[in-house]
This record gives C-alpha cells, sequence and structure tokens, in this order.
C-alpha cells in the first residue's frame, strides 16, 4: 500500500482538526441558551421555550431522508398538545418553509442559520440529524434522540398522551441519522 505524501498527510491532519466538533449534549447536561429567528417572523429564545413547560427541540436538515421519515410523527405528538416540538431547522427560510409545508409540519421552527455559523446545533454538539432533545423547564436535557427509533418515538407520545403510530403504518424500528 502507497503513502500519501507528506504534504498531502498534513493537510488532510490540518483539515481534519479543524472540523472538530463539540460532544453531543447528554442526558442530564443543562440546555446551551440560544435566541433563533422563527420561520413565521419575530424570534425565539429556550427560556421563553421553556417558560410554557418542557419542550422537545428537533434539529433537522430539509434533504435528510430520516428527517422526512421523523417529522409528520414528531407533528402527530405536538398535535396531541402534551409536549410541544420545536424544530430547529439547519437550512434556510425558504427550504424550510417547502419541507414543513411537504411533510405537514405545523409546531414553531427555529432558523439556525449557516451564515451565522450554526450557534444552536453547535452548542449542542450536532453531528447528525434528526436529533432531538427533551428539555425539562429548568434547562435540564432529560432524554436525547439521534436517527429514527421507534421505541423512544412511542415512548415520547406515550408522555404526551399522544397516539404516534396508526394501525397497518409500517415504520422501522431504527434508521442512523
Amino acid at each position: 500500500m502507497r503513502r500519501a505524501p507528506p504534504e498531502a498527510r498534513a493537510f488532510y491532519t490540518q483539515t481534519m482538526s479543524a472540523r472538530k466538533q463539540a460532544k453531543l449534549l447528554a442526558q442530564g447536561a443543562h440546555a446551551p441558551s440560544f435566541r433563533l429567528d422563527l420561520l413565521g417572523g419575530g424570534a425565539s429564545d429556550l427560556q421563553e421555550i421553556l417558560a410554557r413547560g418542557p419542550a422537545l427541540l428537533a434539529f433537522f436538515k430539509a434533504s435528510c431522508p430520516v428527517c422526512q421519515l421523523t417529522f409528520p410523527f414528531l407533528e402527530r405528538i405536538h398535535a396531541a398538545g402534551g409536549l410541544p416540538v420545536y424544530g430547529v431547522s439547519q437550512n434556510d427560510a425558504k427550504d424550510t418553509r417547502a419541507f414543513n409545508r411537504e411533510f405537514g409540519i405545523t409546531f414553531p421552527t427555529l432558523l439556525d442559520a449557516e451564515k451565522q455559523g450554526f450557534p444552536a446545533s453547535n452548542a449542542y454538539g450536532i453531528s447528525s440529524v434528526p436529533t432531538l432533545f427533551r428539555v425539562e423547564p429548568d434547562g435540564t436535557v432529560s432524554r436525547v434522540i439521534e436517527g429514527w427509533n421507534k421505541r423512544e418515538m412511542e415512548s415520547l407520545g406515550t408522555q404526551a398522551g399522544a397516539s404516534v403510530f396508526r394501525q397497518g403504518e409500517n415504520v422501522p424500528e431504527w434508521k442512523a441519522g
């Protein structure tokens, strides 16, 4: 096997070290505060969201197939009224609006803008989407879900008083984000 020349190895090492990410926020951690624009106008911050009770923050990208699978089920949880869901989009307003329209999303959606360097995604250590955080009113993260997990979705639904899955729906047990 031939080794890359030293300058190529050095470039790779520098490039990869520049991409170091924060570690994913763990259950029990304190959720970092943020203030993001809302898709429909205005802005919201974590304190405003948690003032109403626990909430589910759902980080996503419009082009993510696992997000496209997950979000209609999150809409059912949100619609039941027991656990508010807030989407945190890594896309611009136009793409996020199209995603919400296509997948029937009515819950509030925050824009974690690339031009600002994805401040919320980076603060929460997001490396794949969807990633969900249930945050309690005191700011404690009580649950972290990466990707699609049918049992976790059922559990969230039960906590929210929602029937997440309908008779005859064929959904996978697990999918990586």
